[in-house]
């Protein structure tokens, strides 16, 4: 099944020739979820195969302009195109203040219903499809929340060669048993656990917003296989990361070991890099499957074992 990120601004604090501001979309079936939305995401969306109409919710960490910014101009761009199906909008306590004045800027027609639910940390929100959305609590200077994403199970592997030697030909019977449905072969019943493996866990994303790390990481974190962690300044400026609210390469490598990540993508660097490299080298030091984000990058994130 689909799950692919792309990055849409991969820098933080303010757009820089390099880096736009906060955003990444992720493709799952049928709907694109967005994260965060700094100023101008709607047209760094349009670099890309991701349609903005296509969006059924926007989550927001907190509300420091380069994380929300864009949300007028998203809006406004999906209403002139006259979207017609519903919008949630889902952020931390506030929220729903928030965009009654989001929606009350300029002069525009909206065609469309904005729903908002504001979120607590630690509480959880039922996506379509069985996703679940969780939260946690962050440490920044401006309250706020992380998301967790998480796939619904998949069903278990079908053993192919068990089946063959309890009778089953391979062909229409094979289906049914993957679908859960007994079959009779030769007067004996066949059932899907007979050959078919407990169901198999899927895929989890953590994206953290703006934060100093968190210790000990949260547990919703554990056996991630993407974190998507802030990374604003290299560990070299620690103490100054630390002051307002962030984290270094090295504090998220250090998060992404302690929770077993498959994988871990720095994110939110400082306009002062024109590259994540220098980042890059620091946390590969720590957690070797590390990658800088970049605007526009993209990763289909693999199926666990």
């Amino acid at each position: 099944m689909l799950m692919r990120i792309v990055f849409l601004g991969t820098g933080g604090s303010w757009p820089s020739k390099h880096a736009n501001t906060s955003s990444f979309a992720v493709q799952i079936p049928h709907r694109v979820l967005l994260f965060d939305c700094g100023e101008g995401t709607q047209r760094q969306i349009m670099h890309t195969n991701v349609s903005f109409m296509k969006i059924s919710h926007i989550f927001i960490t907190h509300f420091h302009g380069d994380h929300f910014l864009g949300l007028p101009g998203m809006i406004q761009s999906m209403a002139l195109n006259r979207r017609k199906e519903k919008l949630t909008v889902v952020g931390p306590p506030g929220t729903g203040d928030l965009m009654k004045v989001i929606l009350s800027l300029g002069f525009y027609t909206l065609t469309f219903p904005v729903d908002v639910s504001e979120l607590r940390p630690g509480e959880e929100m039922k996506l379509p499809d069985g996703y679940i959305i969780k939260t946690f609590e962050t440490d920044h200077t401006a309250p706020g929340i992380g998301y967790v994403l998480e796939e619904p199970p998949r069903p278990g592997k079908f053993n192919r060669k068990k089946a063959i030697e309890m009778g089953v030909p391979p062909g229409p019977l094979f289906s049914k048993l993957q679908r859960g449905e007994a079959v009779v072969v030769g007067g004996k019943k066949v059932r899907t656990e007979d050959v078919v493996g407990p169901p198999r866990r899927g895929r989890k994303l953590v994206y953290t917003g703006d934060t100093r790390p968190l210790r000990p990481v949260p547990e919703a974190w554990k056996n991630c296989d993407v974190l998507i962690h802030d990374s604003t300044l290299s560990h070299s400026m620690e103490k100054r990361a630390l002051e307002y609210g962030h984290s270094t390469s090295v504090h998220a490598a250090l998060a992404a070991k302690e929770c077993n990540a498959r994988v871990l993508f720095l994110f939110h660097r400082s306009p002062r890099y024109e590259t994540p490299e220098p980042l890059v080298e620091e946390a590969k030091q720590v957690f070797p499957n590390t990658v800088g984000a970049t605007d526009f990058l993209e990763y289909s994130v693999p199926l666990p074992d």
